[in-house]
């Protein structure tokens, strides 16, 4: 078996951080109170990022085997190992059927039900890329199902330990497989990145180990546990035999890898049905951006809600996308969206600088790493500071434990650095007496012309817009020569706001 320098080297890392990398399962007890991946799926109720992106369950009126609507259906032992054997026949892990998956069978499929379906749910959205990965790096596609055990498929969750995204990676993991964390984007939330260094990882483990089994084990607790743990039986090779030496949370843990299998498998025998997410994988498509932009400005130009855009791009902390000329970001949209942000996609940009003025926080800004060195007297506040961030920034960025640091100690810190574009800052400008002049990033088209005629009418009471289907802010700015700002303040709009075909609003 051969293993890279770079492999090794991850080894080593990963050794030392095995025992925070990320949450984890408690050894499987009766009761769940305390049990990590029950308190994974308690909070999901609590995190508003599913709320924007799901609706409620819809049972079927007559479903495959005619259970009631409230009815949570029992099987014996018998059934479950039955029922085990067959995806097992098929499957490269060893699916067995015992008392600690029974338990988690159980949690999954009668106390956590409502949670679950929007698991379910969260799963149209991301499994098909999952999947695509996971078969382009040869893994067995039965491991999307860890994602759910790692963190209910929200990529938003942070672990107690500070593990992101859909497969929990700590920031030290993070930056070996080159996920970039910033004040502004932390990849280890992008769903599709962070899928790529855990096939990565992955693959890494079972170069290792040469099982599956036991790469679970090692994913959840590290390969030095595991290692520990081959010792420990006298040298035995699979996950049972070596299970009473591992830790006791990674005791439970592939249990509760076979329960979700199980419960996938077989939700319509339990009576479970999915939520039903806004936006599935097919639904969606990403495009490159070429300048810096924010989520409001998005969300004006192509008319689609803020919370939308938020739930359609979890790596980005601020609500802003950075520009970076050497790796550009990815802007996820609804697929019905993409061909007008292509097809405009000059305009938009033209057009957004003239909005730029309007917030501090639009800026072209790089983030550049530099190392502090710890001076006697000095502690994180006030290095923070210093540098213009956060005592949590700092130990993120160092995975710090605790906020002692020592004199000499070398901490890295990331400081913002205005881009290279050498556009001249631009002040806001008086607004003209006349508010019928269309802004200079956008041609005046006979069709533009057309429309101010008809739409727009001029009334004591100021100058108003008759709202065109399919027209949105952004177009109604170009058409009546108002700032997309202009227009919110003058009609009293937040962040949410609805356009209606016949509606008049006020543009001047």
């Amino acid at each position: 078996m051969k293993i890279s320098v770079k492999n090794l080297f991850i080894f080593c890392v990963v050794l030392t951080l095995q025992n925070g990398f990320k949450m984890t399962a408690q050894n499987v007890q009766p009761v769940f109170q305390d049990d990590p991946i029950a308190s994974t799926l308690d909070s999901i109720a609590q995190v508003k990022y599913f709320e924007k992106g799901l609706s409620k369950p819809v049972s079927p009126k007559a479903g495959k085997f005619h259970f009631a609507p409230d009815s949570i259906p029992r099987y014996d032992d018998a059934t479950y190992a039955a029922r085990l054997a067959k995806l097992d026949a098929e499957s490269p892990f060893d699916l067995e059927y015992n008392d600690a998956v029974k338990a988690y069978i159980e949690m999954y499929a009668m106390r956590k039900r409502e949670l679950l379906s929007r698991v379910m749910g969260m799963s149209q959205l991301y499994f098909p890329m999952i999947e695509q990965l996971l078969d382009k790096y040869n893994i067995p596609l039965e491991m999307k199902y860890l994602a759910i055990i790692e963190s209910a498929m929200n990529p938003r969750i942070r672990s107690r330990a500070g593990a992101m995204g859909l497969w929990q990676f700590m920031y030290t993991t993070g930056r070996l497989y080159d996920l970039k964390v910033t004040s502004y984007v932390d990849e280890r939330c992008d769903p599709y990145k962070e899928t790529v260094a855990a096939c990565e990882y992955l693959r890494f483990l079972y170069d290792m180990f040469g099982d599956w089994q036991l790469v679970l084990a090692a994913y959840n607790s590290g390969p030095g546990s595991v290692n520990k743990a081959i010792r420990r039986s006298g040298g035995k090779k699979t996950y049972w035999e070596i299970r009473p030496y591992l830790p006791k949370e990674t005791q439970g843990y592939v249990p509760a890898f076979i329960a979700v299998n199980y419960v996938m498998n077989h939700t319509a025998e339990h009576n479970l049905y999915s939520s039903i997410p806004k936006r599935t994988f097919f639904e969606v498509d990403t495009v490159k951006v070429k300048q810096q932009i924010t989520f409001e400005q998005i969300s004006a130009v192509l008319n689609i809600p803020v919370e939308e855009v938020e739930f359609l791009n979890p790596c980005y902390k601020k609500g802003i996308i950075p520009y970076s000329p050497d790796a550009p970001y990815s802007l996820c949209l609804p697929a019905a969206k993409v061909g007008s942000f292509v097809t405009n996609e000059q305009a938009i940009y033209n057009y957004l600088k003239k909005e730029k003025p309007n917030s501090q926080d639009v800026m072209a800004m790089q983030e550049v790493q530099r190392v502090h060195i710890v001076k006697k007297g000095e502690h994180l506040n006030m290095i923070a500071n210093k540098y213009k961030c956060t005592i949590y920034d700092l130990k993120l960025w160092n995975n710090l434990q605790t906020n002692y640091v020592k004199p000499g100690q070398q901490l890295v810190v990331y400081i913002n650095k205005v881009g290279n574009d050498n556009t001249p800052e631009v002040k806001p400008q008086q607004q003209k007496a006349t508010t019928t002049v269309l802004p200079q990033s956008v041609a005046a088209t006979p069709e533009v012309i057309q429309a101010n005629t008809n739409a727009t009418t001029q009334t004591a009471q100021g100058k108003f817009y008759t709202i065109g289907k399919g027209d949105t802010l952004w177009e109604i700015s170009k058409k009546t020569g108002t700032s997309v700002q202009e227009i919110k303040r003058l009609n009293n709009w937040g962040e949410k706001y609805m356009l209606l075909p016949g509606q008049k609003i006020k543009v001047g």
